[in-house]
């Protein structure tokens, strides 16, 4: 009797055959996908960045699989993520930011989603962070940078605006319609970093370029809603609230995407704006074409806007206001660029070799003038490439305010 009920569950499917493997030697990777999608829908539910939804999941998985993919997160402890975490530090060798990224994925992993607040999560130790000067680019490098990106159309377009404004990557690519406002001369930075909202300038010198991107943008807004295409993406469910809005011009992007593609959330296929890696890569091509030795990314704009702008006068106020930085401290690093000890400071060596001619290496030294022997001015190509005693622009505190209370 017992037999013939055991044979019926296992056809019936109720019940493994007794060849199956027990539930301990299942792997975990079934159970895996449940265990991201708890995080993802987790980190949604917090309103956490696509960015930063990334990264969690991603050293999240690393970490199941380097504990060898066959133990739930659930039944690991501290040892288990002091370990994951020194062999990050110690066999990756990775920089102490990414380090505290993923301590702060495990922590966010055992708090919110597990539900595990154990006190040895307070006991584990963050990397101290290390300050770094940002590189910043001098004005003879942009004017050399944004001459070569000129000519690359929407990229080069949009290297002018970071630089102009200080914009991030991310705030330039997924600007809307609505939030250019010519006539004012202001761009209204929706959603920024820490979900805030400001006011930057907009460079007179990009007026006409801006207008003949619009009307870019505007033919395939037009072209969409000839086809009967999906409107753009709207955030925090607008398009529930407004039905119309997402098909509307003036939520557009300023630079749409040539194609159409799904969004990696809701997989809903409509027109993204510009993919951030297009600028990244037209821009190292233009950094490796101008001669530049620095390691200059997209970012760097940024750091050069705000320099640029200490350097010509404005008030650390504003700067801070146009960068969207909480704590003026945060603004003070680009002091430190324009203060620095070394750079007003001069060399020993300079003093001792004032009034004599030497030879260093293969070079002949003259610090005496700047006159070659036969009179002529020194036509060292370096000294060209110095930059300049005067800003090659200057935009006062007044400019700057102006912009920042015409919202």
């Amino acid at each position: 009797m017992d037999d013939a009920r055991s044979r019926n569950e296992q056809e019936s499917g109720r019940r493994r055959p007794a060849s199956s493997p027990s539930p301990s030697t299942v792997s975990v990777h079934p159970a895996a996908p449940r265990l991201l999608d708890a995080l993802r829908e987790r980190l949604r539910y917090m309103h956490y960045s696509l960015r930063t939804e990334e990264a969690y999941v991603y050293w999240v998985r690393g970490f199941v699989r380097w504990a060898g993919g066959h133990r739930h997160p659930r039944e690991m402890g501290a040892s288990e993520v002091q370990a994951f975490l020194s062999m990050l530090a110690n066999e990756r060798r990775v920089a102490a930011a990414t380090h505290r990224q993923a301590l702060s994925a495990l922590l966010f992993l055992y708090r919110e989603v597990l539900g595990i607040d154990m006190p040895w999560l307070q006991e584990l130790g963050r990397p101290v962070p290390h300050k770094r000067i940002p590189v910043v680019l001098t004005h003879v490098e942009v004017e050399a940078l944004l001459a070569r990106m000129g000519g690359n159309g929407v990229t080069g377009l949009l290297a002018h605006l970071l630089y102009g404004t200080g914009m991030r990557l991310l705030e330039g690519v997924r600007l809307r319609v609505k939030d250019v406002d010519l006539v004012r001369q202001v761009i209204v930075v929706r959603d920024g970093k820490g979900g805030k909202d400001r006011v930057v300038m907009l460079p007179r010198a990009l007026d006409a370029p801006l207008r003949a991107q619009l009307q870019r943008a505007h033919r395939l807004w037009q072209e969409d809603r000839d086809r009967g295409r999906a409107g753009v993406h709207l955030p925090h469910a607008l398009a529930a609230k407004y039905r119309r809005a997402a098909e509307s011009w003036s939520w557009f992007w300023v630079f749409p995407a040539a194609t159409i593609s799904s969004d990696p959330r809701s997989d809903a296929v409509h027109r993204h704006h510009l993919h951030e890696k297009r600028l990244q890569r037209d821009l190292k091509a233009a950094v490796a074409a101008s001669g530049i030795a620095k390691l200059a990314t997209v970012h760097t704009l940024r750091h050069s806007f705000a320099t640029h702008l200490l350097q010509a006068g404005t008030d650390i106020r504003t700067v801070q206001q146009l960068l969207g930085h909480a704590d003026v401290s945060t603004t003070m690093i680009y002091t430190h660029v324009l203060k620095s000890a070394a750079a007003g400071t001069a060399s020993p060596l300079d003093a001792l070799m004032m009034t004599m001619r030497g030879r260093i290496g293969d070079v002949d030294v003259d610090v005496s003038g700047d006159r070659d022997d036969d009179g002529e001015p020194d036509r060292d190509p370096g000294i060209a490439a110095r930059e300049p005693v005067c800003p090659c622009y200057r935009a006062t505190p007044s400019s700057t305010a102006r912009a920042i209370s015409a919202s």
